[in-house]
């Protein structure tokens, strides 16, 4: 594909309301699995696959990524990663609407201020791509790091209250989705450098769907272990923050920012992150 900033915005921008409305899909059926009868026979996760609702939540999660990937294809994980987190945007609307109430000035106000904070960080950094196909041993270093860590983050929620363990999965399927968003770059620079053969022979392809579908499973027991006001905050803001800095570590992407400029792009992450936080609780609360 050929490099294209505006296309690849537009795409992220796509996959950031199809995302988002998949995910409150899901949410607002494992909410009623869990407090209500289940047809699992006492499983949330079980209950929650008999409804249609759920399945066209997971459709809405899988087209997303699809979106996702061509939005990859046209620029660079440092472009599309900023513009995924206005996924938020869309989730105010649409958790309002399913719960019968109204987007508040606060999150209006907060909805702006995010709004600013990826402009500036997409508009003023000006990404530039990195590798397509980094050196194994770095790919290894930051897997064996991750799992090293995430396992025992996993470890740790299992003797947490319910909030407190709806909040370390979140984390945890952030910073996997994080690794998914990075590893889906790679992906697709193959398959654009190497066509259909070059991806079934390289061992990306097949980590992408391991990590996918473990990215998932982790998520749906994120939603079953409390509000969604616990997990989506910390799933929100922790797969930009890992995927921008595998994207710098393994890729080799970069911004091209220079002196007072940084400064400029810290307070804008600073905001991102702030904004991110206070959206995604407000939108479930």
């Amino acid at each position: 594909m050929t490099h294209n900033n505006l296309l690849a915005i537009v795409f992220a921008l796509a996959s950031a309301l199809t995302i988002a409305w998949g995910t409150v899909a899901r949410h607002q059926i494992t909410e009623q699995t869990t407090s209500g009868p289940e047809d699992g026979g006492g499983v949330p996760i079980l209950a929650a696959v008999t409804r249609p609702l759920w399945w066209a939540g997971v459709f809405c999660a899988l087209f997303g990524y699809v979106l996702q990937i061509v939005a990859l294809g046209f620029g660079t994980l440092l472009v599309v990663q900023p513009i995924l987190v206005l996924s938020l945007m869309f989730t105010l609307p649409l958790s309002a609407r399913f719960d019968g109430r109204r987007v508040s000035t606060p999150e209006m106000t907060w909805a702006g201020l995010l709004t600013v904070a990826v402009g500036v960080v997409v508009v003023m950094g000006r990404p530039l791509p990195g590798l397509s196909q980094p050196p194994v041993h770095i790919w290894l270093i930051a897997l064996v790091v991750g799992a090293v860590v995430l396992s025992a983050v996993v470890a740790s929620s299992r003797r947490r209250f319910r909030s407190e363990k709806a909040l370390l999965l979140g984390t945890v399927t952030g910073a996997i989705m994080g690794y998914v968003a990075v590893l889906s770059k790679s992906v697709v620079d193959i398959f654009v450098s190497g066509g259909l053969g070059g991806l079934v022979a390289a061992w990306e392809f097949y980590g992408l769907i391991a990590m996918a579908v473990l990215g998932t499973v982790v998520q749906q027991s994120s939603f079953n272990a409390g509000a969604l006001k616990n997990s989506l905050p910390a799933m929100t803001i922790t797969e930009p923050l890992v995927a921008f800095t595998l994207g710098y570590v393994v890729l080799g992407e970069s911004f091209q920012v220079r002196g007072a400029q940084w400064i400029a792009m810290a307070a804008a992450l600073a905001v991102m992150i702030v904004s991110t936080v206070v959206l995604s609780r407000k939108g479930v609360d």
